[in-house]
């Protein structure tokens, strides 16, 4: 048999697994509901709160980067205007301009940590902001869950196919938008590390 015959057998035994294995289940009286992690991120009040933070704060996080970028970039301009034309030998023999050019490098290398550390910074704030929006979803889904007397939850992602009734995503955010409509979100700093 072809490789292509393999796979297609392959996802054809799969698809009618999960077909048996969902009738199975109702069979047994296992009550399964789906939740779509992505709407309760983008349609409920908490996660538009956190999308609506997370965006000013990135927003001030580049304010705060974009004076010294902008004076590098100045600077580098006005420095590559004085060594055009200029031998290797000639820019080495210059002193002072050597000392600008290091007093440049040094700037751009500490702008460029303090960016990293600044990306740094976003990226544990969101972390923490998604941690904190799991938190507040976990009593709105398991009161769906009792109300619903479900056995199993499942992720919209994780399923091939299911019937629209099977999914609570609308009734979760219903509970979470009147329980918790906005969720804090601070900048998270990175540990200051000891000058080495």
């Amino acid at each position: 048999m072809s490789p292509i015959k393999h796979m297609l057998v392959a996802l054809s035994l799969m698809v009618t697994g999960a077909a048996v294995a969902v009738p199975a289940a109702a069979a047994q009286g296992t009550t399964v509901v789906m939740i779509d992690e992505a709407r309760l991120l983008t349609e409920s009040k908490a996660g538009k709160d956190i999308q609506t933070k997370l965006s000013s704060l990135e927003t001030q996080m580049k304010n705060e980067l974009e004076p010294t970028r902008a004076t590098l970039e100045t600077d580098g301009k006005a420095l590559q205007t004085k060594i055009e034309g200029k031998t290797r030998e000639a820019v080495s023999a210059d002193t002072a301009l050597v000392a600008q050019l290091t007093a440049y490098q040094k700037r751009a290398n500490d702008f460029a940590q303090k960016r990293q550390v600044v990306s740094q910074e976003f990226q544990l704030t969101e972390r923490k902001a998604l941690v904190d929006f799991n938190r507040a979803i976990e009593p709105a889904l398991m009161e769906v869950v009792n109300e619903k007397k479900a056995q199993i939850v499942m992720s919209k992602g994780q399923v091939i196919y299911s019937a629209d009734t099977v999914d609570v995503t609308a009734l979760v955010i219903s509970k979470l938008d009147a329980k918790t409509p906005t969720i804090a979100v601070s900048r998270q700093r990175v540990p200051a590390q000891p000058a080495q």
